[in-house]
């Protein structure tokens, strides 16, 4: 056999050779094999770390539900009903503003629109539809200039749980003309003056009208004049003396019962101007517009003497007393206050006025004075005899 042949050294190097490639064969299967465990591990461990991850954003996340709920921030709209106007003519801006329902709006205290001025600003109630709020304010604006202007922009405020949110309005461009501009003509001339239509028939009314109507007055005053003249004046009662209505009313306030309520400043006040106007009627004396040191002045020029003008000073020392400076009197002191202004009354009394003698008592006075021994009997004892003369030489 060929293998008893084979030298040994051959031999050997020969099955070296085979055992290293059996055994690289062996490695390199070895080898293969280990590696498909390994690329198994990893691919399970990548799937395992790519659905934790996934897990993870999935809880992270919000989900569509909870991203629907979230409230839209809130948004302005501006709008004007007109972008050409005339000077001094009236423009409206709108203003609404959407926002959250649990949100306010904050309009500025204040608004510089120049070269516009704000005539007014009305906001209307908010309303709520579909979870949304709209505040809507209409502001009215007018401008004094002729131009291409512009509206300004203005900032509102809108507060809400999660902070205050500020929105800017556009600015908007306006056209002002002026009124009545017609530049195609040439300056018209001044009108003439008015004529008034002149008419006979109106003529004639008014002057007929005038006519009688001074007929009428002309005929008024001869009736009046004569019914004077027949009847007399209509008489009209005199004025009642002063001191008259200084009693009844000094009477009045006695039994007035302001004492007896505790209203002694009323009842002061009460008796002072009783005398004032007591004053105006005996003295004419505007005591009601004076204060008490005039109206004494006043009474020491109308010649009063000094013993009453001396009660008068104590009189309304008192009064003011009570009236201005809080004192309060003496319960004896406040019931002796009217007597003495009826005493005051009592010593101011106008004189009497002298009666006119009647003709028969006065014309028996001057037969009883300018005749001796008229009224008494011819026979009376102790009446003197007339003596008469004699003339000489006639009686011889």
């Amino acid at each position: 056999m060929m293998w008893g042949w084979a030298r040994p050294g051959a031999a050997r190097s020969v099955s070296v050779e085979t055992r290293i490639r059996v055994t690289g064969m062996s490695i390199r299967a070895r080898s293969g094999a280990a590696m498909t465990a390994w690329d198994r591990k990893a691919g399970g461990a990548r799937v395992a770390c790519r659905a934790a991850l996934m897990a993870l954003l999935a809880a992270g996340a919000p989900s569509p539900a909870a991203a629907q709920e979230l409230p839209a921030p809130p948004s302005l709209r501006v709008a004007v009903d007109t972008t050409t106007t005339t000077v001094g003519g009236r423009l409206h801006l709108t203003v609404a503003v959407e926002h959250a329902p649990d949100a306010t709006v904050q309009w500025p205290d204040s608004l510089d629109l120049a070269p516009f001025e704000v005539l007014g600003a009305v906001v209307s109630p908010t309303t709520v539809a579909d979870g949304r709020a709209t505040t809507t304010a209409v502001l009215t604006l007018a401008a004094f200039e002729l131009g291409e202007l512009e509206i300004p922009s203005f900032t509102v405020g809108v507060t809400s749980p999660g902070g205050v949110t500020e929105l800017v309005t556009d600015p908007f461009g306006i056209a002002v003309v002026s009124v009545g501009l017609d530049e195609g003509q040439d300056i018209r001339d001044i009108r003439g003056p008015l004529s008034i239509p002149r008419s006979m028939l109106v003529i004639g009314f008014w002057v007929l009208a005038l006519a009688l109507a001074a007929a009428g007055g002309w005929w008024l005053a001869r009736r009046a004049r004569q019914r004077t003249t027949d009847e007399g004046p209509l008489s009209e009662d005199p004025p009642r003396p002063a001191h008259e209505l200084a009693y009844e009313q000094l009477d009045w306030l006695e039994t007035s019962g302001l004492l007896g309520q505790g209203r002694i400043k009323e009842y002061y006040i009460e008796v002072s101007d009783i005398m004032r106007r007591y004053l105006e009627g005996r003295y004419a004396i505007r005591a009601l517009e004076m204060t008490s040191g005039e109206v004494l002045e006043q009474l020491e020029d109308a010649g009063v003497s000094w013993d009453v003008h001396d009660r008068f000073t104590a009189f309304l020392a008192h009064c003011d007393l009570v009236k201005f400076a809080k004192h309060r009197p003496s319960p004896t002191a406040c019931a002796l206050i009217v007597p003495d202004a009826r005493a005051l009354v009592d010593a101011t009394l106008p004189p009497p006025e002298p009666q006119p003698e009647e003709e028969g008592e006065g014309g028996d006075a001057l037969e009883e004075d300018g005749l001796p021994g008229a009224g008494e009997p011819s026979g009376a004892v102790g009446a003197q005899p007339q003596v008469v003369p004699l003339a000489s030489g006639d009686g011889r």
